[in-house]
């Protein structure tokens, strides 16, 4: 086994990242050791964490220096020695939420609603989450990283390490749906379904038998695209060209769908999300992982009479990614649409530093140590 390695590391808020060598990590006795094979890169990374501390102060970053990269993907090489089940040799995903492991929210399965809540690799979510960066200093912009047995998701063969390094944001979109009770037969909508997270939804709900899935987005083209997934099932509405709900409602009997995902992003208007609310039945849920950052003006009278549920989720369980794997295995949950931009570590900064070609949810930003 080597003793060094490469890690990119961020020194300073808005500083570039540079390539460090510095010692491979021991895994602890509950810990596993994963050669980084492929990292997902939040789009335009540079320009959020140069913002951050302004954008979200109440979001802390880990101590400086730091090691980035949210979605890894890899292979085992060492495990810790109180490691039951998992062998050297096996791919992995590696889930980043790290959580204290020991309160009742851990205790019961819900880590991401643990106080210590903590995205390995990019923030954490409340002034705790220094104590998890201590435990978990190394993100995917490294060689070699550390990570809790119980954050891994084994990988099938016919998913590619730069697939899986796209678990984050499509397994965001399946904790949605799952709080959503997205059953086989339903009808949903995706308010921005031409968008990274808004394209997992749409793949997903293909695989997972949901039988009419409406989307809208604001780039014709890539709607088009989207449709061109499921012709049959999928139906695509231009953002500006008429209201959101009426189109919905014109196409389901006036009735409405039977959940909304709501992937849009910060920027989008209050007005587009309150919109799309309004397409959703009497009874359904409406789910927002996309954080419209405009404060909703929400009439609660009216989701009282209609029974309707607003919900706020946030990322996703190992154990969904486990699910979302086997999707895959099987072939429902189509992964080969994802356009693959490969950039080695040494290309860190101008990886992150945000890219004018996109196409939509199609295009996949990787790190490759």
């Amino acid at each position: 086994m080597i003793k060094m390695m490469r890690a990119a590391r961020m020194h300073a808020v808005g500083g570039p990242m540079t390539i460090d060598n510095i010692p491979v990590p021991k895994p602890g006795s509950t810990d596993v050791l994963v050669q980084v094979k492929a990292c997902g890169m939040v789009p335009n990374l540079g320009n959020v964490l140069a913002n951050w501390t302004k954008w979200f102060p109440h979001l802390p970053l880990p101590k400086l220096p730091a090691i980035f990269g949210l979605d890894p993907a890899g292979v085992v090489v060492e495990v810790g020695e109180q490691i039951v089940d998992v062998r050297p040799g096996e791919r992995v995903y590696v889930n980043p939420l790290r959580s204290c492991g020991a309160c009742q929210m851990c205790r019961a399965g819900e880590r991401s609603r643990c106080r210590y809540f903590t995205f390995n690799g990019y923030f954490g979510f409340g002034p705790g989450s220094q104590k998890i960066y201590d435990i978990y200093p190394y993100g995917g912009f490294c060689e070699y990283m550390t990570a809790p047995q119980y954050a891994l998701v084994r990988l099938p063969d016919n998913v590619t390490f730069e697939q899986a390094a796209r678990f984050g944001y499509t397994g965001t979109s399946y904790g949605a749906m799952k709080k959503a009770n997205a059953t086989p037969g339903q009808c949903m909508l995706v308010d921005g379904i031409s968008g990274t997270l808004g394209l997992g939804a749409a793949l997903l709900g293909v695989a997972m038998g949901i039988t009419r899935i409406f989307g809208t987005g604001r780039n014709q083209g890539l709607l088009d695209r989207v449709k061109a997934l499921a012709p049959d099932r999928i139906e695509v509405h231009a953002l500006g060209s008429g209201s959101t709900s009426e189109w919905v409602k014109s196409r389901t009997g006036g009735e409405g769908v039977d959940f909304m995902i709501s992937a849009l992003g910060p920027g989008a208007p209050a007005s587009t999300m309150v919109d799309a609310l309004r397409a959703v039945r009497r009874g359904g849920r409406a789910v927002n992982v996309g954080a419209v950052a405009e404060v909703l003006p929400l009439d609660v009278h009216w989701l009282m009479d209609e029974q309707i549920q607003v919900i706020g989720s946030n990322w996703f369980t190992a154990a969904q990614g486990q699910e979302m794997a086997e999707l895959a295995r099987s072939g429902l949950l189509d992964m080969s649409v994802f356009e693959h931009r490969r950039f080695p570590l040494e290309d860190v900064n101008n990886a992150i530093s945000g890219l004018s070609d996109r196409n939509g949810g199609f295009s996949n930003y990787v790190v490759v140590p």
